[in-house]
């Protein structure tokens, strides 16, 4: 599977119901991490960099409003999208849920079809050329169904890890990007690369989109990584 496939974290305690969430989701073309209680979400959360979190209310320990409410308090976690799933389905719970950080509330027991969509919905807000988006930077236009990108209406001819950088340079423009952010979400937790291959990529990148003398829209921030513009 592509490294620049989302990854969702499931926060599930009971293993039947986490085993379900897990292999729909993997059919679905994510890749997917799981924790059994808050501790180890959090735990996850910070090393994983999740693109979306999956978080049952009813916990051992540490509930999932806590887990929900420790991720909002820290710069690292902040921006992660959070679904909170839970049993309560009373106004009163589904307030306190989204008022605590979540960005959605479904009610168990719940339709997995209207999950995945509500998955892929907050995804194309977050991560949308893994959604087959259209992304624009300047003259710079990638289409993430097509993997396509052109410069001024000629084409950029790209290999697929210069396409999955320039994809995650294009999500979030003015983001700095360490070399080993660029590590996990390129080339995946689970393959060792030295960080100096991102820089021989990087400039395979740039070479690729100044072919024909245009300016450079990558910036490099020594000591700390890249950003586009």
């Amino acid at each position: 599977m592509s490294a620049v496939e989302p990854c969702i974290l499931v926060v599930e305690d009971e293993p039947a119901q986490r085993e379900v969430l897990v292999y729909n989701l993997e059919a679905q073309g994510f890749r997917v991490a799981a924790a059994e209680n808050g501790d180890e979400a959090l735990l996850l959360a910070a090393e994983e960099n999740p693109d979306l979190i999956l978080l049952d209310w009813m916990l051992p320990e540490v509930s999932g409003i806590e887990v929900c409410r420790r991720l909002r308090s820290r710069s690292e976690t902040r921006g992660i999208p959070v679904i909170m799933l839970s049993a309560r389905s009373e106004e009163v719970d589904r307030v306190r849920g989204l008022e605590t950080g979540a960005d959605d509330y479904i009610v168990k027991p719940f339709s997995l079809a209207e999950l995945i969509a509500r998955i892929k919905g907050l995804l194309r807000r977050t991560r949308p050329a893994s959604m087959g988006a259209v992304l624009e930077f300047e003259d710079i236009r990638l289409d993430g169904e097509t993997h396509r990108v052109t410069r001024g209406g000629r084409q950029v001819q790209l290999g697929p890890t210069e396409f999955r950088l320039l994809s995650a340079l294009m999500e979030r423009p003015g983001r700095v990007w360490s070399r080993e952010k660029l590590l996990d979400r390129v080339w995946g937790r689970d393959i060792y690369v030295d960080t100096r291959t991102v820089d021989v990529h990087v400039g395979r990148l740039r070479k690729a989109l100044k072919a024909e003398g245009e300016e450079d829209p990558i910036r490099t921030v020594r000591g700390a990584g890249y950003s586009l513009g």
